[in-house]
């Protein structure tokens, strides 16, 4: 089975613009990222997908694949689509490009859903949460599965609401998704759905149209994303440390 492996790098962020190209410790915020994902065992071809020239530099400077896309996705899976045309691949793994501490368990986890069970055309990632703050947080997303596994509902709010304790989990959504190639055609021509606009969740429009989304529980350890000034000084002291820098 072809499994394409897809990043996602715009160049303009609301809260930290120029993102992909912020510095951690001698190397830009992509390569980490592809370097990273590069060590999944289930990638025949990774590239990078931006909307920026010196993106496309950074990456092919590194020795990595990217290519220019349309500066008018109006999201990243948008973006992953446009670039895996034309791409001989059965499966597709869009791959955050704001995660420079990405496990490579995890891309080979996503693609493993999908090429154990042909009924589903996508899959994503969720880890157990503990913490309640964490669990109130509305930047956290969280997700409530079915008996196989599959989506039932992605939210901002706690999900399920422990009314009687079961010893019910309570999921945190890893942003990974793996398409078959013929449904993400299908997927980013879909219309936007009340659910997906009001909790600001694309994943949802999947569900709302009646599609299927299997999650597996991460084996891997979950690191902190790049969204702000202050997550990107929390990862440099991360890796700084790690490396000794």
């Amino acid at each position: 089975m072809k499994i394409l492996g897809v990043i996602p790098a715009r160049y303009e962020s609301t809260r930290l613009p120029g993102k992909p190209l912020a510095d951690i410790c001698g190397k830009t915020l992509i390569r980490r990222v592809y370097e990273q994902a590069a060590k999944s065992s289930r990638l025949r071809r990774l590239l990078v997908a931006t909307d920026d020239e010196r993106i496309l530099a950074e990456v092919r400077g590194f020795g990595g694949e990217c290519v220019l896309t349309s500066r008018e996705h109006p999201n990243g899976t948008s973006r992953v689509a446009e670039a895996a045309e034309g791409c001989d691949a059965d499966i597709v793994v869009n791959i955050q490009g704001d995660e420079p501490l990405l496990d490579p368990v995890m891309v080979d986890e996503t693609a493993q859903v999908l090429a154990e069970d042909g009924t589903v055309p996508s899959s994503t990632l969720c880890v157990p949460l503990k913490d309640d703050g964490t669990i109130r947080d509305p930047n956290t997303v969280k997700v409530v599965l079915d008996l196989r596994g599959h989506a039932l509902y992605f939210s901002r709010s706690p999900i399920p609401f422990t009314r009687v304790k079961t010893g019910c989990p309570v999921y945190r959504h890893i942003g990974i998704y793996g398409f078959r190639r013929d449904f993400l055609k299908t997927y980013v021509g879909l219309p936007a759905t009340p659910l997906s606009s009001a909790e600001s969740l694309e994943q949802l429009r999947i569900l709302e149209h009646g599609y299927a989304m299997k999650v597996a529980v991460t084996q891997a350890e979950a690191g902190p994303g790049v969204d702000t000034p202050e997550d990107l000084e929390a990862v440099r002291r991360i890796i700084g440390s790690a490396s000794g820098v």
